[in-house]
């Protein structure tokens, strides 16, 4: 059992590799219920963003493993009317036991961290989504059982998806290929970092060469091509992502056993096609579930459930 007891989680970073992979493991028997663990205590949800995957996923983990939690809607707080982060951050702090937080800036997520003693998640923001890639990583386990010589080609918006991605499969030693269209690519800070990372263990390739970068790939990956808060550049990014679907030419440059995966929600006919979403290769839907396996897991470390 991984062991994180009173740890925040703001950057898949905060984790080795062997706790990823205890995480894993214990994401895995608790899915196939060989593993029951119980805890009593109360999750926060403070979502400043949408969403649907990541919230319910986060409640009915803590449900199942005995807890409860709080739908802390912006709207309805005091954070809607200018509560200063630090203050809000203090008082939940005396309320509740973990706090997932889901916001824009990466900043915000460090400053409650910083102000409140319990530990607190990254559920997403515009710089990470590390919750999403313990359920992508669990995802790939499930399919090839082993990390070790295979290839994860990320194709579309260097986003916060491909930021975590990148430091995920450095970290258990995949090698990821990151293929965005030039002037779109991911942090570069975040490129180094898993570079430091992966070392000998595992390559990082940024391109802007679609087919390129999935020749022989045993995994691809794709996000919406404008993320929230960017809605607005959505109709002039089209013409420029369209080389970067994932459609079925594209999946025949791919390994014959290449997995198709995406974190939803998708736009079908625009960053992957509908014949491909739906098609035999397609664990998108395995995906989105593992995510409440992977997260309870992350939970239950990090509350040391029993």
């Amino acid at each position: 059992m991984a062991e994180l007891s009173g740890r925040d989680l703001l950057s898949l970073a905060d984790l080795s590799s062997q706790e990823i992979q205890e995480l894993l493991q214990m994401a895995s028997q608790l899915k196939s219920r060989q593993l029951q663990l119980r805890c009593n205590r109360v999750l926060g949800l403070l979502f400043s963003k949408a969403s649907t995957r990541t919230r319910v996923s986060f409640t009915v983990a803590m449900y199942q493993l005995g807890g409860q939690v709080i739908d802390l809607n912006p709207n309805v707080t005091q954070v809607s009317r200018g509560e200063p982060v630090q203050d809000t951050a203090r008082v939940l702090d005396r309320y509740l036991d973990i706090l997932a937080i889901r916001t824009f800036a990466q900043a915000e997520l460090e400053t409650f961290a910083n102000y409140a003693e319990i530990p607190v998640i990254n559920a997403l923001t515009d710089l990470e989504h590390p919750c999403q890639i313990l359920a992508d990583l669990l995802t790939v386990k499930e399919c090839f059982g082993d990390f070790s010589g295979l290839t994860l080609t990320y194709v579309g918006d260097g986003n916060n998806v491909a930021n975590s991605l990148m430091l995920g499969c450095a970290l258990v030693g995949m090698n990821v290929r990151i293929a965005t269209p030039p002037g779109y690519e991911p942090n570069p800070i975040m490129v180094e970092k898993a570079r430091s990372i992966a070392q000998n263990q595992a390559q990082v390739v940024v391109t802007n060469d679609a087919d390129g970068a999935t020749e022989g790939c045993h995994v691809l990956y794709t996000d919406v091509w404008a993320s929230m808060g960017q809605e607005s550049e959505a109709d002039n990014r089209m013409p420029i992502f369209q080389p970067y679907q994932i459609n079925e030419k594209l999946l025949t440059i791919a390994h014959p056993q290449a997995i198709v995966l995406h974190c939803l929600p998708a736009h079908r006919g625009e960053e992957i096609t509908d014949g491909v979403m739906e098609g035999s290769q397609s664990r998108i839907w395995e995906q989105a579930e593992n995510r409440m396996h992977a997260q309870k897991a992350l939970l239950a470390s990090i509350l040391g459930a029993q």
